[in-house]
């Protein structure tokens, strides 16, 4: 009570500042109580404040954004006084604030009636009502003359689409409102958090909206395709309207509503393609949200209509500016998985091509010729005459029938994006632990003539009975156990087994030559260590590391992890990525800082990675021993990736001096991660079979190499080099290393594939004939 009370005299009287000045008070003791009215005493507290007060304004308003505040009567009163001052002195204030304090009162709600009275008129006084869900809200409690007022307002000439979205709202009991409110947007580029939408996607009233309002665009799209409105290049649809179909559209996406794949079918075309030959759109910002709805709730059948218009849009500009989206859509759907596996069969059969194991084949016939796409390990198109392969696409078939090639060419590559996809969702599914009927995932998965061919070359559970779970790899059974359709069916994870049995499947991968589509049986486990439990909250394992940031930006867009970008301008010095796990329940953030650069090239520094549990609607700092196992594993895994592959130490040819340089040599050749392991596991099974087997050997966190010239020791973390006996520095670089098969890998490993490359280099030392290498050699042989 002490510290609120000291907090609130810091935040409203500017002659009493923090003891320690500019510094942030820690507010993490005061009650959620208090925290609410603290809150309502910061909303006050202005740009030109002084720094100490502004200081502990951003404590609060911090603490706030983590923890849920609740609001006494008396605070929730304040609050609507506060905003009416804002909008007096500002012109503008945040409805959602307002219907925020009332869902949290922490009693009698108390009558704001004048108030809500003065931010609506406030509000009908703009050309555009923004937060028109909270106004309709706040206009309620205003009474019913100013509800009319509002609804009469906010209908007025914005067409039937929005006029239905009003009534809708008008409608609802106050806390449904309320609900709703939190999907208002201000403009379309700013997607909500997704606990706001599915809060939204239970409203049976607003449910049924978003069906009419799909179907009505779709309607209007009909009529003007069929002249009976005039077309207008951008002009099907205002920007109010565009706003609310992509609202409407999250919820029916998020529902994963049955009737949406037959919309699809008619609105994406419909505002694509102009109904005559110009190469405009009736409306590219509609097309445009469709698709930032697809990232935030993505399903294969959107993402397969967007592919399909983004084939035929005759704009120059916007395959483009699709092409960038669909990767965000693409990630998404790989998180998304509880609607990612649902793949199509496009006409794929099952068949054995020269023997098992089977793929999936779909031939087309062109005259004399046929078209035949195999997927096996990914799509590919060959061509045939009287069923004898042929080496090149015919000149007759791309004479006479340049349509079957650039359509099975463009089923190659669709083909290929969802073979990505379902890979990704399928390994998104052990942070949620994801579990399938047994029935289902033999036809539908293993079954499958496009997913089997990736489902068989992994290791799955199988729950014979309560608690007992038998692990198969389909790939080497000939018939898949016998197990009643509604058994449970989960991925395989090292986690969850023996030392033995890893080392078991691991053994059998190597064996009989099997490459998973993802590091499963050779997969990293990150497991809670001592230092980490001292720490408790956080995890310093991943710290201090210098990496190359554009490629660490990169990756973390790639592994579906959101962040700012960085760069020496006013606060871009600092930033945490995230990503969220579990079906949203877990939050992982790790911390980097902008820290120099390196000739052309930016560095960060990477710090700490802490996690968050979702309670309540908000996001709460959890200890790292109460996060789930596989969740911790998972996401200490994506971190130590984004260090791995853009740490400087990874750089043979690094060559800065300073503090770059002092990393650089100490972490090159220092202690293995987890994922050197995994190599150097790897390397154990694979190093036997080489040629080159009698001139190798592992010998802790190196791979020692015997040559004719000199004895070399290749780091199995950063694939760096140095050679015996004086423990000089070999700088070699090499281009990226050939994948022609010629050494098995069970596993997709770029550093494993370099390493193996360098060794079969340096093996045969007396053959190399680059100088640059030689002269480094002999100067100490």
């Amino acid at each position: 009570m002490e510290l609120a009370a000291r907090l609130m005299r810091a935040l409203t009287d500017p002659e009493f500042g923090p003891e320690d000045g500019d510094t942030r008070p820690d507010v993490s003791q005061v009650s959620d109580e208090e925290l609410g009215s603290l809150l309502v005493a910061a909303h006050r507290v202005d740009a030109t404040a002084p720094r100490g007060m502004a200081a502990v304004r951003f404590a609060v308003e911090d603490a706030a954004r983590e923890r849920r505040p609740r609001y006494t009567p008396d605070a929730c009163r304040r609050m609507f006084e506060v905003l009416v001052e804002q909008y007096e002195e500002r012109g503008w204030a945040n409805l959602n604030q307002a219907l925020d304090v009332l869902e949290r009162c922490t009693g009698p709600l108390p009558d704001v009636s004048e108030q809500a009275r003065a931010l609506v008129a406030f509000w009908l006084e703009k050309d555009t009502a923004r937060q028109p869900y909270a106004l309709l809200a706040i206009a309620r409690l205003g009474g019913d003359g100013t509800l009319r007022t509002a609804v009469e307002r906010l209908s007025h000439d914005v067409g039937p689409i929005v006029a239905d979205e009003i009534a809708v709202v008008a409608g609802l009991p106050p806390a449904e409102q309320t609900l709703l409110s939190g999907i208002d947007r201000d403009h379309r580029f700013v997607s909500p958090d997704a606990h706001a939408w599915r809060r939204s996607a239970d409203n049976p009233a607003y449910v049924a909206f978003t069906r009419r309002a799909l179907e009505a665009a779709a309607d209007r799209t009909d009529a003007i395709r069929r002249g009976e409105i005039p077309y207008r290049a951008d002009k099907a649809f205002t920007d109010r309207e565009i706003t609310t179909l992509g609202q409407a559209l999250r919820v029916a996406l998020l529902r994963d509503e049955p009737w949406l794949p037959e919309l699809f079918e008619r609105l994406l075309p419909g505002i694509s393609l102009a109904p005559t030959a110009a190469k405009t759109l009736p409306s590219q910002a509609l097309l445009y949200e469709v698709v930032r709805a697809a990232q935030d709730f993505p399903t294969p059948e959107l993402v397969t209509a967007i592919r399909t218009v983004r084939r035929t849009v005759r704009h120059a500009g916007v395959p483009k500016q699709l092409d960038k989206m669909l990767k965000k859509v693409d990630t998404a759907l790989a998180e998304r998985t509880d609607v990612a596996l649902r793949l199509p069969g496009l006409g794929f059969e099952t068949a054995s091509v020269g023997g098992p194991p089977a793929v999936g084949v779909l031939r087309r016939a062109a005259g004399d010729y046929q078209a035949v796409v195999t997927v096996a390990e990914s799509a590919t198109l060959t061509w045939e005459k009287d069923g004898r392969p042929l080496r090149s696409l015919p000149a007759p078939v791309r004479r006479d029938h340049s349509a079957l090639v650039k359509e099975v060419r463009d089923l190659v590559k669709r083909v290929n994006a969802q073979l990505v996809t379902l890979v990704r969702a399928l390994e998104g599914g052990f942070t949620v632990d994801a579990v399938h009927p047994y029935g289902w995932w033999r036809t539908e998965l293993a079954g499958h003539p496009l997913a089997g061919t990736l489902v068989r070359r992994l290791i799955w559970e199988i729950e014979l009975a309560p608690g007992e779970w038998h692990a198969v790899l389909p790939e080497t059974q000939e018939r898949l156990p016998d197990a009643p359709d509604d058994a449970s069916v989960r991925l395989w994870h090292p986690l969850r087994s023996e030392p033995h049995a890893v080392r078991a499947w691991r053994d059998l991968l190597t064996e009989q030559r099997i490459r998973q589509p993802f590091k499963q049986a050779f997969r990293e486990i990150y497991l809670l260590t001592p230092a980490e439990e001292q720490t408790r909250v956080y995890s310093n394992r991943f710290a201090a590391h210098l990496v190359r940031y554009r490629r660490m930006f990169a990756l973390f867009r790639a592994r579906g992890w959101k962040s700012d970008l960085l760069g020496p301008w006013d606060g871009g010095d600092g930033d945490e990525a995230e990503r969220t796990l579990a079906g949203g329940r877990w939050r992982v953030r790790f911390f980097h800082s902008w820290a120099d650069w390196a000739g052309d090239e930016e560095l960060a520094s990477t710090d700490q990675v802490r996690f968050d549990r979702l309670e309540a609607g908000a996001w709460r700092e959890a200890p790292l021993a109460d996060v789930p196992p596989l969740v911790f594993s998972e996401a200490m895994r994506d971190v130590d990736l984004f260090v791995g592959v853009t740490s400087i130490a990874a750089d043979p040819d690094w060559t800065d001096g300073g503090p770059g340089r002092a990393y650089w040599e100490r972490a090159s050749f220092g202690a293995l991660t987890e994922s050197a392991e995994a190599r150097r596991d790897a390397l154990e099974r694979i190093l036997p079979r080489l040629k080159i087997a009698d001139r190798c050997a592992l010998d802790g966190r190196f791979l020692t190499v015997r040559g004719d010239l000199r004895t070399y020791r290749i780091h199995l973390g950063s694939a760096n080099i140095l050679m015996e006996p004086d423990d000089s520095y070999l700088c070699i670089v090499p281009a990226r290393p050939p994948k022609d098969g010629t050494v098995f890998l069970p596993f997709e490993d770029d550093r494993l594939s370099l390493i193996l490359s360098k060794a079969f280099l340096l093996a045969a030392d007396t053959k190399i004939t680059d100088r640059t290498i030689l002269t480094q050699i002999e100067r100490g042989a």
